[in-house]
């Protein structure tokens, strides 16, 4: 998920980040036994290795404290990044659904984000979580399109269980520093190979919507080139706040949260008629993985 890119509203704010910037080595991904305890902060460090769709009771409540998704909730991040050395204005909109779709053998709650370059819509995209019985989010694949000028240029779907892809961690229950970097998901047909590893869990930062502390920092990269990473900042109970990045990346994008808001019944189901126009796309775009998923449908009650 290293599209979301942006620079800062405010000249003060992006200092944070680059105070923020440091060397690290990245630690190996490891493997260990199943078996720990629901929700706790002394649970197993998970790994995508540990994925098991068994261990999914109720995986569209997700209440992680660091990335908590509650149907209507959405999040607009402000800011520009540079596009072949000069600089454009970005915006990204990230609205949790209230859709469900099955993959994997998982139930998963549907995030609809929009991207924008400048103003035009430039990524659309579909994305789908689950959390374990265990606090862990997970993501199960995306469908993103890609236009340039108004026009479709690709959809480099990716779903777990199709082609070879595999579901990857977003947030663990309990993240630490020092802690094995991990796999946020694996698309080998569409080159998906992004991971992620915790920086900092004390940092202090603010952002339009406020100024938060005990900010957890974590870098994200893509395996094929691990020079260029994304700083994420995760404020509790509310997620992502802010985007930077650090080493050789030369998108270079800052993003900060600027609203935060819990949508409306009537607001929502706009939304959702958004997100089904969408897959409705997807099925005709992806016939080689997406039009192998179910539809998705509205969550009960």
């Amino acid at each position: 998920m290293r599209r979301l890119r942006l620079v800062d509203v405010a000249g003060t704010l992006l200092l944070v980040l680059f105070a923020s910037a440091c060397a690290e080595v990245t630690a190996p991904e490891t493997t260990g036994a199943s078996g720990s305890t629901p929700t706790t902060v002394t649970a197993k460090v998970v790994t995508a290795a540990d994925f098991d769709s068994a261990r999914f009771s109720d995986p569209t409540t997700i209440d992680n404290q660091w990335f908590p998704l509650k149907p209507g909730m959405q999040l607009t991040y402000e800011g520009s990044a540079l596009d072949g050395g000069e600089k454009i204005a970005r915006k990204v909109v990230f609205t949790v659904t209230d859709l469900t779709k099955t993959i994997n053998g998982v139930r998963t709650l549907v995030a609809f984000d929009r991207d924008y370059n400048d103003g035009e819509l430039v990524e659309p995209e579909l994305v789908f979580f689950a959390q374990d019985d265990d606090g862990n989010v997970w993501t199960l694949g995306q469908y993103p399109e890609e236009y340039e000028d108004g026009k479709l240029v690709d959809a480099p779907a990716w779903i777990a269980g199709l082609e070879g892809a595999k579901p990857g961690l977003v947030m663990r229950t309990a993240p630490k520093p020092g802690t094995s970097d991990y796999s946020q998901g694996l698309g080998p047909k569409v080159e998906y190979a992004d991971r992620a590893k915790v920086r900092k869990v004390d940092e202090q930062t603010c952002v339009p919507t406020g100024c938060y502390a005990e900010v957890l920092v974590t870098e994200e990269w893509d395996r094929a080139d691990p020079a260029a990473r994304q700083l994420k900042y995760y404020a509790r109970g509310t997620g992502n706040i802010r985007v930077g990045w650090t080493g050789r990346d030369e998108e270079k994008e800052v993003l900060v949260v600027s609203k935060v808001v819990q949508l409306s019944p009537a607001a929502l189901a706009d939304v959702r008629k958004e997100a089904l126009t969408l897959e409705r796309r997807a099925y005709k775009a992806s016939k080689a993985v997406y039009a192998h998923t179910p539809p998705a449908q509205e969550l009960p009650g």
